[in-house]
């Protein structure tokens, strides 16, 4: 006789952390999601008034020394890593645990990093030190102030973020970096939760990055025709599911998630905002920048996430949707979500948080993981900002809109579909439901 298969390792949410262009911590980022009020703005990290879309969504008034109490360490970190740093010590001090030398190994860390290693001011100057005839003019290059120093090589390396994490807390056990462009932030979240089911670590710093708010990463997007040009009114121009919609806006930040496994949460006393209890992925390959009309890729994705979680679609209360204000992918999300939850599609409420914060690359699955979270936690739906008019094709979606709505959450789903084809989804259950 065979033995009898162990009990699969559940995984509890204990801490929670933020950095958006809605606030710079938790609070006031979910105090802005609720209130519907828009983060996006004119650009400001650089001149923009060559582009034809010249907006973002910028985090603000971020100073990570105020953050951080390691100058040293900061001389390693670009922009978006400050974010990290910041918003993973959030979530250290909100789960009330650090890794301490006797238990670093048996933590891990999975982060979701963002497209661009080279930062603004390193790509400004190889422009500026171009010849005519487009040879680098190494020489000028070098009298740089910034090119003399080393760090600006150390800090463009796609492990850097990861590196610095792993240095700040002194974890000393998995460590990975996730990059499938706008699900990374999701897969990394997913990947630490089968880091803990299988037994290699007991406790994961899980999350995302990213800032491509960059003359290069606007450009790519507007030649892309993939963001909104609505300069005049940068508040609106995000709004997923509207049949106005025009393009996503770019934004930037981090968040990241404390993950433990449930028994060790449960004797050390912790407060389980929730359980991390589904992770979904698939791979559409239809277009570099689409999903499939039919919404294939995300159909599947959603799917097996539900049943990794062991949970059935008429458990589904919320659904944090990709909504990136594109016309194909809502359509494609939209058709996928009536494909999952047939006649049951419109008990299910649907908000995209981009409506607000914008498009946060890399670091998106994350922080929308982090709101999934909260509004598990304080049974409140994050209202889908500027919706007007619902797209036709989007009319059998529940979409929160005006006002934040209350409800009690058993289990959210988030979406993350990437740039590639890559689809990510994520299934959270309400921790009461559990006891």
């Amino acid at each position: 006789m065979s033995a009898q298969a162990a009990p699969r390792r559940r995984v509890a949410v204990t801490g929670l952390g933020l950095v958006t262009p809605a606030g710079n911590d938790v609070a006031s980022t979910w105090d802005a999601l609720l209130a519907g009020r828009s983060g996006v703005a004119p650009v400001t990290l650089f001149d923009a008034s060559g582009f034809s879309t010249r907006i973002a969504a910028e985090v603000k008034g971020f100073d990570a020394r105020a953050r951080i109490d390691d100058r040293k360490l900061l001389k390693y970190a670009n922009r978006s890593h400050g974010f990290a740093l910041a918003a993973a010590d959030e979530a250290m001090r909100d789960a009330g645990i650090r890794p301490s030398p006797q238990d670093a190994a048996r933590w891990g860390i999975a982060v979701g990093t963002g497209m661009m290693g080279v930062d603004y001011p390193t790509l400004d100057a190889l422009h500026r030190h171009a010849a005519p005839e487009g040879e680098l003019d190494v020489g000028r290059l070098l009298g740089e102030a910034t090119a003399r120093d080393p760090m600006v090589f150390c800090r463009s390396q796609s492990t850097a973020g990861v590196a610095l994490l792993a240095r700040r807390f002194g974890i000393r056990g998995y460590a990975t970096s996730v990059h499938t462009a706008c699900a990374s932030g999701g897969q990394a979240v997913g990947t630490a939760l089968k880091l803990i089911r299988r037994g290699t670590v007991d406790r994961v710093l899980a999350g995302g990055f990213d800032s491509m708010v960059s003359p290069i990463g606007l450009a790519g997007f507007c030649l892309l025709g993939a963001v909104s040009p609505d300069n005049d009114t940068p508040e609106r121009a995000s709004r997923p599911f509207d049949a106005t919609r025009n393009g996503f806006v770019l934004g930037e930040g981090a968040g990241f998630l404390v993950l433990e496994e449930w028994d060790a949460a449960q004797r050390r006393g912790a407060r389980i905002y929730a359980e991390l209890a589904g992770d979904g992925n698939s791979l559409s390959s239809y277009r570099i920048t689409d999903s499939h009309p039919s919404g294939d890729g995300p159909i599947q994705a959603m799917r097996q996430a539900l049943a990794d979680a062991g949970a059935t679609t008429a458990d589904v209360d919320y659904l944090n949707a990709h909504g990136t204000s594109t016309p194909m992918n809502d359509r494609s999300e939209s058709a996928a979500a009536k494909v999952v939850f047939g006649e049951q599609v419109g008990q299910v409420a649907v908000s995209s948080t981009k409506s607000v914060m914008g498009h946060l690359i890399a670091a998106a699955g994350a922080v929308e993981a982090a709101v999934c979270v909260l509004a598990i936690h304080h049974g409140r739906l994050p209202v889908n900002a500027n919706l007007r008019e619902l797209d036709a094709e989007c009319e059998h979606l529940d979409v929160v809109r005006d006002r934040p709505r209350e409800r009690r959450v058993r289990v959210a789903m988030s979406n993350s579909l990437g740039f590639g084809g890559s689809n990510s989804c994520l299934v959270l259950r309400n921790p009461e439901d559990l006891r």
